[in-house]
């Protein structure tokens, strides 16, 4: 079987980030331009730019401390050399591998095997990683789980689904203006066209799922990226593709102090496995067994 090439892997998966980043920004501003000509442009677009503003605040607000609280929620404590040298020598070892600083490392007392990355940049990164990863996992595995999330810290995803986070809910607070403006607003001020008010509707009624879903594609497209960049890394793509089949065989696969709003740091679905293509449009993460898949083949 012929080998797939990792920078192949990179550059397949930054590329359609950003073509998926692209549509979003163009889906926004589609939608902005439907409200403005369905009802007052003036006053349209005058809330619209309050909005956007008030996305910018929380988003930003969410980027310097988002970090601080994700640890918060997830109970992770520190960890120093002295209490796990070979833990904090081998993220030492892939930060100078990968021309990074080296983040904090924090242990989460879990049984499932998981782990995530965050911070806002690589000079204020941590990794945390469950217990059960540390217990169940072997030398190898382990470094492929470390280097996976290593390379999140390295390629920005934090910084990255920051951007597309301020997105959604750009795309949430004009929604919520288009509803409230047709249900509360006179009706006699607006000035446009019954078709495009119907279109503003809809557009305000389906455009936060549409958000969501882009927002869980490019999270599903960042986890090949990671998959991918790790192997640059670690130079053995068995190691990560064992650690996978690991956390896949796993019979506790749920950590509980994960939730929607911070699944998506993790390396696999912290919450619950996806089985069906409906449920995959809403997942955080692809199916793991392609990602081994695509492992195997590097």
């Amino acid at each position: 079987m012929l080998k797939t090439d990792f920078y192949t892997e990179i550059g397949k998966n930054k590329l359609r980030s950003t073509l998926l980043v692209f549509f979003f920004s163009v889906f926004i501003l589609f939608f902005a331009y439907i409200v403005a000509i369905a009802f007052f442009p003036g006053y349209a677009i005058s809330l619209l730019i309050f909005a956007f503003i008030i996305a910018i605040i929380f988003s930003l607000i969410g980027y310097y401390t988002g970090d601080k609280l994700v640890l918060s929620i997830s109970h992770a404590k520190e960890v120093t050399k002295k209490e796990d040298p070979f833990l904090i020598n081998t993220v030492e070892g892939l930060a100078l591998a990968a021309g990074l600083p080296v983040p904090k490392v924090y242990l989460i007392q879990e049984d499932s095997i998981n782990a995530f990355a965050t911070g806002r940049n690589p000079e204020h990164a941590s990794i945390a990683v469950t217990s059960g990863a540390r217990k169940k996992l072997n030398r190898q595995e382990l470094e492929g789980v470390l280097a996976h999330e290593m390379s999140h810290i390295g390629n920005y995803d934090i910084r990255f689904m920051v951007l597309v986070t301020v997105l959604v809910g750009v795309v949430a607070l004009f929604s919520d203006f288009m509803l409230r403006s047709f249900l509360f607003g006179d009706k006699r001020e607006g000035k446009g066209s019954i078709f495009f008010i119907l279109l503003a509707l809809a557009l305000a009624i389906l455009a936060p799922l549409i958000a969501q879903l882009i927002k869980l594609a490019l999270s599903r497209k960042r986890e090949y990226l990671a998959d991918a960049t790790a192997v640059q890394l670690t130079r053995y793509p068995a190691g990560l593709a064992n650690a996978l089949k690991k956390i896949h065989k796993d019979t506790d696969k749920v950590v509980d102090t994960a939730n929607k709003a911070t699944a998506h740091l993790y390396i696999e679905n912290p919450l619950r496995n996806t089985t069906g293509w409906f449920d995959g449009l809403f997942s955080t993460h692809p199916p793991i067994e392609k990602r081994i898949a695509l492992l195997e083949k590097m």
